[in-house]
């Protein structure tokens, strides 16, 4: 690992939920949006079913389709680094996931630090509460799956027990399941600056 290279500390936390579901990462600041996105994705166990969008400093970050225009300008999310957002003086910015469910996250940037070479990034370091699974109806629906799901009478429960494919416990982050998905973004990162080297080798 090269010495200069510097990390983000990022808090993430999933808007209009009680109680606060959050996570704390660190990530390289030449990592692209695309790549936060696969981390966010990563952390929060979601599955990568929908469309996302990061919004920071008025500018919106997604992966463009011209088959759907909005009306809005919007920025290749894989061609933006969280070095760009924080050079701009950018601290906080959201990132939306499942423009259906509408999960919304907001990002802190907590700290600016060196890379630790005992360390491999991304990183994750802690968090508390499980996130929503996929496509559970957005806050409303998921407070319903929750009651539903914390009572074994509720006339639901059986169901959605079935839908889910097993008990939901609000409280566990599956923390070997968290990193076990972060290894492999380390793994796609490490070969991705492999293939550059090389790249780069070969034409010198």
């Amino acid at each position: 690992m090269m010495q200069n290279e510097q990390n983000a500390r990022l808090l993430i936390k999933l808007d209009d939920i009680e109680p606060l579901i959050w996570r704390r990462v660190e990530v390289p600041l030449a990592m692209s949006l695309k790549g936060l996105h696969d981390v966010i994705q990563a952390v929060m166990l979601f599955e990568d079913y929908h469309l996302f969008e990061f919004e920071a400093g008025g500018r919106f970050y997604d992966v463009p389709d011209p088959a759907e225009d909005f009306g809005r300008k919007t920025y290749a999310a894989k061609n933006v680094r969280i070095r760009t957002l924080i050079d701009r003086g950018i601290t906080t910015f959201t990132y939306t996931y499942d423009f259906g469910d509408n999960w919304r996250h907001t990002l802190i940037v907590e700290a600016v630090e060196d890379a630790d070479p005992a360390y491999e990034y991304p990183r994750f370091l802690e968090g508390e509460n499980r996130a929503p699974p996929e496509d559970v109806g957005g806050t409303f629906g998921f407070t319903d799956f929750l009651e539903a799901m914390s009572k074994p009478r509720h006339p639901q429960h059986r169901e959605l027990v079935r839908w889910y494919g097993g008990r939901f416990d609000p409280g566990d982050i599956s923390i070997d399941l968290i990193n076990e998905r972060i290894e492999k973004l380390v793994r796609r990162r490490t070969l991705g600056k492999a293939g550059f080297a090389k790249s780069q080798n070969q034409q010198r």
